[in-house]
């Protein structure tokens, strides 16, 4: 069976309903009634399974939460209002001021600044290193260290990590991963490869049309016997983890974050991710098979083209021995100059000019004035950031659609 036909009858079935409504109802209400306050006291200590309350959870967005974890293999997930919120809920909910976080590859520029910004303000320090620094990012590992963070392609260098071997790093030193699986769900499944928790953007190809803002969390079960997180280096969860078990890390996400900070799920965003969830494993391989038949024209044609299927990438092998499903919508044009990377974006007819990526249609933005504009050069550098560069995330359209309009913009 073909990898991502799986989803199609998993997806489809887990959403709709089978008896009453099909379409997953949206409960659109902030406060819910507890009845009786002994009925309220066992909401509040989790005995009795009713909403809470809004902020810590909606029955739509639990619906959504369930077939996230399902999707991953995790033992549950915390929808949250953006991808921000999903990657801010699961770091906030571990770090405390004083500790260290390892970064790894080119971010997303809010993440980047999330860390280098952000974090450092109360205290939280960021080592950051490429995806081939191994060496490096196992000896920067110290007792102060609460996480490594990693996204499963870099966005926008394009480059991808051997998430294999830096789970091994990570899981022999006894601290949490976490993978930023935004651009690759379904290619890419974080947790069997040694992940702890796994991040998303659902606003991307998840939902797929530019109409949902929201994000998730997904987490791995606490293991009954031996588990990092029952180490002294977590010594400020083990209340929680003793008392919660296996589900741990959940509650651990909404008592130490959601809760106080509120980066909460929309019930109707919930809704409408759900909708784009449905149709993901149509959506997501053409997509990936029209960005290899689009890199490798564009490429042959003589435009700068940065996509680890071409051969001519360092992560080529790479992709194909650990990315055979792909790795998502992007790939990137290098322009040379600024002024050359304005002129394609204004004379390209189908790319949309905006910082969303995993649309169903075609989108495009020059980075280095826009999202990293206020990065300095030494940052940029690392990022791969250059004057001329330009993100592409391919949409659903014809791929020779793509590849004619691309080729007269670059003229």
């Amino acid at each position: 069976m073909n990898h991502f036909e799986e989803y199609c009858t998993k997806f489809v079935q887990s959403i709709g309903n089978k008896d009453g409504a099909v379409s997953p109802e949206i409960t659109n209400s902030a406060s819910f009634a507890y009845v009786t306050p002994e009925n309220a006291e066992g909401i509040f200590d989790g005995s009795v399974k009713k909403p809470l309350y809004s902020r810590m959870g909606n029955p739509t967005t639990s619906k959504l939460e369930s077939i996230m974890a399902e999707m991953d293999a995790g033992i549950g997930a915390v929808a949250t209002s953006s991808g921000m919120g999903a990657s801010s809920l699961a770091i906030m909910s571990i770090v405390s001021a004083g500790d260290e976080i390892i970064s790894i590859g080119g971010l997303f520029g809010g993440t980047y600044a999330l860390f280098s910004e952000t974090l450092s303000r109360f205290k939280i320090s960021t080592s950051f290193f490429d995806v081939d620094e191994l060496e490096n990012i196992k000896n920067a590992i110290t007792d102060k260290t609460k996480l490594i963070f990693l996204e499963s392609v870099g966005n926008p260098n394009m480059r991808l990590p051997d998430i294999k071997a830096i789970s091994k790093i990570a899981n022999e030193a006894g601290v949490a991963l976490i993978v930023d699986n935004t651009i690759t769900p379904l290619s890419i499944s974080p947790l069997k490869l040694g992940a702890d928790i796994v991040v998303y953007s659902t606003t991307k190809i998840i939902s797929g049309n530019s109409s949902a803002l929201g994000g998730c969390v997904v987490f791995r079960a606490i293991n009954e016997d031996e588990d990092k997180f029952k180490t002294p280096r977590y010594k400020d969860l083990e209340k929680i983890i003793n008392k919660a078990g296996k589900i741990a890390l959940i509650p651990i996400a909404k008592k130490r974050a959601l809760r106080d900070l509120g980066m909460s799920a929309n019930a109707h965003a919930s809704y409408q991710t759900m909708l784009g969830l449905e149709t993901l494993p149509l959506r997501l391989p053409r997509i990936v098979k029209s960005v290899e038949i689009i890199a490798k024209e564009l490429d042959k044609q003589g435009l700068d083209i940065n996509h680890p299927s071409l051969s001519s990438h360092p992560h080529h092998e790479r992709y194909l021995s650990d990315y055979k499903n792909g790795c998502g919508t992007l790939l990137t044009i290098d322009m040379q100059t600024k002024e050359a990377a304005f002129k394609f974006l204004n004379k390209t007819k189908l790319a949309t000019i905006t910082a969303n990526i995993g649309d169903s249609r075609t989108l495009a933005l020059h980075m280095s004035s826009t999202i990293y504009s206020d990065f300095d050069d030494e940052t940029k550098t690392f990022l791969g950031i250059t004057d001329g560069l330009i993100r592409i995330s391919i949409g659903l359209e014809n791929p020779q659609d793509i590849i004619d309009d691309f080729l007269n913009a670059a003229k």
